[in-house]
């Protein structure tokens, strides 16, 4: 299937004017109610609740050692913000999945304003509202999709 320019114009165009209109500074830290550093928020971010990645894929990707990631995976499990299981694969493999409470920190620390976000899909209307969200889930599943096949 083709891609438009146009289409490729409009998401670098569209994408920036609503990072602009809602992003906050937020100060990462451990110090914070979430206890995350921008590593660990780096973590959380390319950690899905429904599909697992292994360690040694999520090292390679973010450009670090897996012995570097170990000490972080440990931590954020310990904070509940990641759960690790044995790979269906291969019993010997870990799998690493994004729980709940690590969705609502990343939520919580995104560099987007939950109130900012909440104003702006309240000035849609309902079915503009849903479109919009539906589109943007789409993206996402595209980017995952996008990764997992760079990854392979």
């Amino acid at each position: 299937m083709s891609v438009d320019d146009d289409h490729v114009r409009d998401v670098l165009r569209y994408y920036p004017q609503i990072y602009l209109a809602c992003h906050v500074d937020h100060v990462r830290a451990t110090s914070t109610e979430w206890q995350l550093s921008a590593h660990d928020s780096s973590i959380l971010a390319h950690l899905d609740r429904h599909t697992s990645t292994s360690p040694r894929v999520l090292a390679d990707h973010l450009g670090v050692k897996p012995s570097t990631l170990s000490a972080a995976i440990a931590r954020l499990e310990s904070l509940g913000y990641i759960s690790s299981a044995p790979s269906a694969a291969d019993r010997r493999r870990r799998d690493l999945t994004l729980t709940d409470r690590g969705a609502e920190a990343m939520a919580s620390t995104s560099v987007l304003d939950r109130e900012r976000v909440h104003e702006l899909l309240r000035s849609l209307t309902p079915d503009d509202r849903a479109a919009a969200i539906h589109g943007l889930s789409l993206l996402a599943r595209a980017a995952r999709a996008m990764k997992h096949r760079e990854e392979s």
